[in-house]
């Protein structure tokens, strides 16, 4: 008997397979021109931005259980004015038994008793019309979730995670500080910490100048991948008349300079929040009322009537009292060797003898005495000396030491680097900003 054998291809046919398998697999894996060219196009991010990343999922079975929601039908209840939680209830057609046993769960559904106008209720009912779930939003972070197993009632907080991003903001003054910086995108409390920060450095009221600039870092809040608020400041430098100032957030919570004194000084340069100057310190100015050549050992702050005069510096109050000229006045004193005083206010706000810390309101701006017109009149006497408030060379601020200067030198470092990083790449126009 003769035995099969199997068929055989000629050897240049098996060659001519193989060659044409790796060239299709060549197709196969090689990118499209399109794809090439997508990969190299150049895209501009805006700092503090997330962008999302495209990642392939699986599919993955819905969970069962509690967080089933998709099968409820949902009806949502404003609270109006005057509208307790029993009405509520009511317009959405829910007796009161089912409201006492909800109420009474735990701590968590004990505070929708105190629920106000505006404060949002989302009831989610099943087919057999049973309420299975009460969502209470507190706040865009928490969200108050109360369950129905078909016996007894549970609650939950779900809570969302806030993402904290680092942005960054600069801007060159042409008119004001704080045109410039609200066009820079700063928000007005930004703003005011700024002026703050450098406020023992800068009188923001006389010594900004058109050409003066900042930098600032700062945190940015996200939720769900949209921006919310902003965070802390985390560094900041403040060029004024050709001066470059820094401030550097410790871990502490403080700020200091690159070098690790603090901002913080015994003495504001300004004892009222910037805003409008009528005079400068002037030894030789004319008064408005007498037009006789008198000094005017001070500086006169305009601002609206009832603006908080703030203690330039720790001390004891050494009078408040009226006068004709004066009007309303108090005079504070910081030590042996200063003293501050603050005139014309409408109203005073501390007594004599009284301990008073920087910042706290020893009065409101008015027109009292012998004036043209509202204003602050303040002076700064150093050794029974009137000096400038603005350029008078004020006491050392405290400073860190040891290894927490050397570890926040580093820190602020690394900080005021990437400020530079980040102006020069804006300079560049190599990134947008928010």
């Amino acid at each position: 008997m003769k035995g099969t054998s199997s068929p055989r291809f000629p050897r240049k046919n098996i060659f001519f397979i193989i060659l044409i398998g790796i060239a299709m697999l060549g197709l196969a894996i090689m990118p499209s021109s399109q794809q090439e060219t997508a990969s190299h196009v150049e895209r501009k991010f805006k700092i503090g931005t997330p962008y999302p990343i495209a990642i392939a999922t699986a599919s993955v079975t819905p969970l069962s259980g509690k967080g089933k929601t998709d099968e409820l039908t949902w009806k949502k209840h404003v609270i109006e004015s005057g509208e307790s939680l029993a009405i509520a209830f009511d317009n959405i057609g829910l007796d009161g038994k089912t409201l006492h046993s909800l109420i009474n769960t735990d701590a968590n559904t004990k505070q929708l008793e105190r629920l106000r106008p505006g404060n949002i209720l989302k009831f989610g009912f099943n087919k057999e019309g049973k309420l299975v779930e009460l969502r209470q939003p507190r706040n865009h972070l928490e969200t108050l979730i109360v369950r129905h197993d078909g016996n007894t009632f549970s609650s939950e907080m779900d809570k969302k995670e806030i993402e904290t991003h680092t942005n960054f903001s600069h801007a060159t003054i042409e008119t004001s500080f704080w045109s410039a910086a609200d066009k820079a995108g700063l928000t007005a409390n930004q703003i005011m910490e700024i002026a703050a920060l450098f406020g023992w450095d800068i009188d923001f009221a006389l010594d900004i100048r058109a050409g003066d600039k900042f930098e600032v870092l700062f945190e940015q809040h996200y939720l769900d991948g949209n921006p919310v608020d902003r965070g802390e400041i985390l560094a900041a430098t403040f060029t004024n008349m050709g001066q470059t100032f820094t401030a550097v957030r410790n871990n502490d919570g403080k700020y200091y300079d690159k070098d690790g004194l603090a901002m913080r000084k015994a003495f504001l340069r300004s004892p009222v929040n910037f805003r409008y100057v009528s005079s400068n310190f002037n030894p030789r100015r004319l008064h408005p009322v007498t037009g006789k050549v008198k000094p005017h050992r001070g500086t006169d702050y305009v601002a609206p009537v009832g603006t908080p005069i703030w203690a330039a510096g720790d001390g004891v109050v050494l009078e408040s009292a009226y006068n004709k000229y004066n009007g309303n006045y108090v005079f504070i004193k910081h030590s042996a060797k200063y003293v501050t005083k603050y005139l014309h206010l409408t109203k005073r706000m501390v007594k004599k003898g009284q301990r008073v810390k920087q910042g706290d309101t020893v009065g409101t701006l008015g027109g009292t005495g012998r004036v043209t017109g509202p204003h602050l009149h303040y002076e700064f006497l150093v050794n029974g000396q009137h000096k400038n408030p603005r350029t008078v060379d004020l006491p050392q601020a405290n400073s860190l030491s040891g290894n927490e200067q050397v570890t926040f030198k580093k820190q602020a470092k690394q900080q005021l680097e990437h400020i530079q990083q980040l102006s020069t790449l804006v300079a560049n126009n190599d990134i947008l900003l928010n």
